[in-house]
């Protein structure tokens, strides 16, 4: 039977099959070809020895919650207290782009924005949406819940921008702004290390608040353009062209046409540089 691993405590897997959980150890021969089972995975068990026989190929991998098969991250978004951080949002779609999961932005804190900022705001977030990434407010549960439906979802964003209030939102009996969620959730306070996916509705969410593995150590320049998508649309007269300082670059060509968002182009240029930076120290 196949299903997908929900839970993992030490050897001991949590297995959900239409509804209906299993205990189940993983087989010795994963030892012998050093792959570990690990939350989120779809597998197959045998319900007779309640063993883990097969581990299907993976879209990805998260380190920081340890998860596989992530669809979807949520970037919870403030726009005031605390401000918007433009950086950090790129960064965010950067690493989550690079990880082969969809980015969602959540906007929240609106109202607390004047009609003259709203407008800049609502332009701002355009220039994402035309490249092909969703952008909800918190006050959008039905639109949000119906593009989660059936996915592995985890969320980051900047603490204080309402991840915690999101997830009340998305399922009231949470309470998370008074409780953790190891304790809404019925299952105490962690006494062991581990992740583990639990249901809202007829979504998967990651049980920790947010994703940590917001540094650009394993990215690659490719990945690092292609997370730009709209760099594309611009030709350059090389095709190795780093879009930096050489001649005939088509991106700094619409750059000075404001066809790209300068805060964009900016971070691009930042996150260049960092990996330029990872690569030098990892071989001096």
């Amino acid at each position: 039977m196949i299903g997908r691993i929900t839970k993992q405590i030490s050897n001991l897997y949590t297995v959900e099959i239409n509804g209906e959980k299993y205990e189940c150890n993983a087989r010795g021969k994963f030892r012998n070809i050093k792959l570990s089972p690990v939350v989120g995975d779809k597998v197959e068990i045998n319900i007779d020895t309640l063993t883990i026989d097969k581990i299907y190929e993976r879209v990805n991998k998260l380190d920081r919650p340890v998860v596989a098969n992530v669809d979807i991250a949520l970037i919870v978004t403030s726009i005031k207290k605390p401000d918007l951080s433009y950086t950090l949002l790129d960064k965010q779609i950067t690493i989550i782009k690079s990880k082969n999961i969809e980015p969602i932005i959540i906007l929240t804190k609106l109202d607390l924005l004047n009609k003259n900022e709203s407008k800049e705001i609502k332009k701002f977030f355009n220039y994402y949406k035309k490249l092909g990434i969703k952008v909800f407010s918190n006050k959008q549960i039905l639109r949000i819940k119906k593009n989660l439906k059936n996915k592995v979802v985890v969320l980051t964003g900047q603490t204080g921008a309402g991840k915690s209030t999101l997830l009340n939102k998305l399922d009231k009996k949470l309470n998370l702004e008074t409780k953790p969620i190891s304790e809404a959730l019925n299952r105490g306070v962690h006494t062991t290390r581990h992740t583990e996916l639990y249901k809202i509705g007829k979504t998967y969410f990651v049980d920790t608040p947010g994703f940590s593995a917001l540094d650009l150590n394993d990215l690659t320049i490719d990945e690092l353009k292609n997370a730009f998508n709209e760099f594309d649309e611009y030709k350059c007269a090389f095709k190795d062209c780093t879009h930096t300082k050489e001649k005939n670059c088509g991106v700094i060509g619409a750059l000075s046409k404001f066809q790209i968002l300068p805060s964009r182009y900016t971070n691009y240029v930042r996150f260049l540089k960092e990996i330029n930076e990872n690569s030098s120290k990892l071989y001096k």
